[in-house]
């Protein structure tokens, strides 16, 4: 549970609880019950406990009070008793709540808003000596004992006074000393950060993943910019004090895996997957059309030219990205219900719109110094490496600001090391460490320009020891692909083409998508797409085009566009899967199934054109796409169906000359 200190002001605690046709004997019950709970709480460890202590001592002599009120069930309570109970209740909640959040939540955070808290004990101590001072003792005829106990706890109420520990006060001025000399970029003395978070109770890498998630946690509590701001530098803190006092930690096999693979037990709601990666956004951005996706999956689109969108494939007014908050807080608070990481949560520029804090991005930098001059220390062990390689991998998935520092620091050629290691766990983090680096654009061009680094992947990619090693790198392949000149370079690699598409055929679900994706960009490059068809795209597509429709009819609509007589000879046995998507496609398939038709029957010939047109019902499915497809759909439908009937006519010396006639040309040129 994250602490929000905007929740401790009684006005802002007073939830509707008590229901008014409760007996008074039932609300004491109640009483009883909320101040046993507060009783069997711990005070506070590690901060505030004098506070926290003194506040649950006396919801312990409470609890005799109560319990001596329903002894005797005749009792009658006057107006004024009833109403101190229900406004004892609420205090005792409030008690209760604020104990919990303070116990469960952030200790960094706790230990910044130490005054602040103290003195909501103080408020809520005072609260209780209030209602104690006019709470009618000789109306419900207490014996003298009971009495005598009334009074000590109001006298112990009123003489409480705000206390604000002066040895946490010292621990918050060391954290700001730290944050502010971190700011000026000077390393924190390790003796003095030890001592900090041995005073947190903040001692193994456990504890401190904890404290990180609690943070990353408060930061979606936080209304206004500066505290978020705030928030961030703790996590950059803590992450950096993780490393440098308890080491890297020790990846298990089951959390080697990319987020993705994190969320598969969870059914991710439509409404929150990209259009274009089928995965949960991280940070949804709408374009000119009004269609929302993952703001990094839309930027590899725009970047690899196209100028549409790709939902609609209506071109686009402006290449401009608004972000869509409302979108992004449903997502981060299902992730929070779920128990999923929410990858932005922690980012110092994507959290809710909050700034790049100096202090995290310096932590961050110290953090992948510390990582990367470690790693170039020849590790002793496989799992040694390991630890660090995992950690740099997690380092690189939480923010542009993390990736670009661990790029600087120089970590990409002494990844490649690792990625023919015989350790599958050990290849598979370094692999997914290059992948989340290269979401940057500036590590783009370090990967393509590191010696070695290219060859690495496309070997983890062919050869890997796992599927998700070569998932995860035909991943890289798909976001490298993004910058166009990448792209014309990965395409003239033959072992590339070869090598997703037979992960794409062979692999698991979730390694197929991967590779899938990677084709696609590829295959906005036309001589690219001449050695795919070489390669057996198309044969591939049609095997898929069941499990994977829309994927595999937009790879082939690409290619058959792209790729000549050759690919129109290839997707000859395609027409009527294509026929048959039509039917029973998905929006988005039926539209890529109708471009890749129209593109095949233009360039085919008469024969494709009758192919099509001996299928059943055909005209009538195109009607039907006329009607109720999306605009890109009811325009290529409306031209198929031209195509169609200037067929029928007789009409077709527009048409080009049967397809079998100019293979042989064309496949010389595409060896050539």
């Amino acid at each position: 549970m994250a602490i929000s200190m905007q929740i401790f002001p009684p006005s802002k605690r007073r939830p509707s609880f008590i229901s008014p046709k409760l007996s008074d004997l039932n609300l004491v019950r109640s009483l009883l019950h909320q101040s046993q709970e507060i009783s069997s709480l711990k005070p506070i460890q590690s901060l505030l406990k004098r506070n926290s202590a003194s506040i649950i001592n006396k919801s312990k002599l409470l609890t005799i009070l109560f319990d001596e009120l329903i002894r005797n069930s005749n009792r009658v309570f006057s107006h004024s008793a009833v109403l101190c109970f229900e406004e004892m209740y609420l205090v005792l909640q409030r008690i209760k709540i604020l104990i919990d959040n303070c116990s469960n939540g952030s200790k960094m955070w706790l230990l910044m808003q130490n005054e602040s808290v103290a003195n909501n004990f103080h408020e809520l101590t005072v609260d209780l000596s209030t209602l104690l001072d006019v709470f009618p003792v000789k109306d419900v005829k207490l014996n003298e004992d009971v009495q005598e106990l009334v009074v000590l706890i109001r006298k112990q109420s009123s003489e409480t006074k705000l206390f604000v520990d002066p040895r946490d006060e010292g621990l918050r001025g060391d954290v700001v000393t730290m944050l502010d000399r971190i700011k000026r970029e000077i390393v924190p003395d390790q003796s003095k950060l030890s001592g900090i978070f041995h005073r947190l109770d903040l001692r193994d890498s456990s504890s401190c993943r904890q404290e990180i998630q609690n943070l990353e946690e408060e930061v979606l509590n936080q209304t206004d910019e500066k505290s978020k701001s705030e928030v961030i530098a703790l996590i950059g803190l803590v992450r950096y004090a993780k490393c440098v006092l308890f080491g890297a930690s020790t990846p298990s096999p089951k959390s080697d895996c990319r987020i993705k693979e994190q969320k598969a037990e969870a059914v991710v709601p439509a409404d929150f997957r990209c259009p274009i990666s089928l995965e949960l956004m991280q940070d949804p951005v709408v374009v000119a059309t009004g269609q929302t996706y993952d703001r990094e999956s839309i930027k590899l689109w725009i970047g690899s030219g196209h100028n549409t969108c790709p939902k609609t494939g209506q071109l686009l007014a402006h290449k401009g990205l608004i972000p869509n908050r409302a979108l992004k807080n449903f997502i981060a608070m299902w992730c929070h219900e779920q128990q999923i990481p929410f990858e932005t949560a922690g980012g110092q520029e994507k959290v809710n719109g909050a700034t790049t804090n100096k202090a995290a991005l310096e932590a961050t930098r110290m953090m992948a110094l510390f990582l990367v001059n470690k790693l170039s220390v020849s590790q002793s062990t496989a799992d040694a490496a390991n630890a660090v390689v995992y950690e740099l991998r997690g380092l690189a998935k939480s923010d542009s600001d993390s990736r670009a520092c661990i790029g600087e620091a120089g970590a990409i050629p002494l990844l490649l090391r690792y990625l023919g290691s015989q350790n599958p766990n050990l290849q598979i983090n370094a692999v997914t460490t290059i992948l989340n680096l290269s979401i940057l654009e500036a590590n783009k061009a370090r990967v393509m320009e590191t010696d070695g680094a290219l060859n690495g992947v496309i070997e983890v990619l062919r050869t890997g020891a796992t599927w998700e090693a070569k998932a995860n790198a035909a991943a890289t392949i798909f976001s490298l692909s993004g910058v166009n000149s990448f792209r014309k370079r990965l395409g003239r690699k033959t072992r590339v083409s070869k090598a997703l598409i037979d992960l794409a055929k062979n692999g698991p679900t979730c390694s197929k998508r991967d590779a899938l994706l990677a084709i696609l960009n590829l295959a906005g490059d036309r001589e690219t797409v001449a050695r795919l068809v070489e390669a057996g795209v198309v044969q591939m597509t049609m095997e898929l085009m069941s499990g994977f429709p829309e994927e595999a009819v937009t790879i082939l609509e690409a290619v058959v566009r792209r790729g000549g007589l050759v690919a129109i000879a290839a997707a000859y046995n395609s027409v009527r899967k294509l026929g048959a998507l039509l039917r029973e496609g998905s929006d988005r398939a039926r539209e890529s199934a109708a471009a890749a038709l129209v593109t095949i029957c233009r360039k085919g010939g008469p024969r494709l054109v009758a192919e099509l047109a001996a299928m059943t019902g055909i005209e009538r499915i195109i009607w039907e796409l006329m009607a109720t497809g999306t605009g890109r759909g009811r325009r290529k439908a409306a031209t198929l169906l031209r195509i169609l009937r200037r067929w029928a006519a007789g009409l077709d010396g527009e048409l080009m000359e049967p397809f079998s006639t100019n293979v042989h040309s064309s496949t010389t040129v595409l060896r050539s």
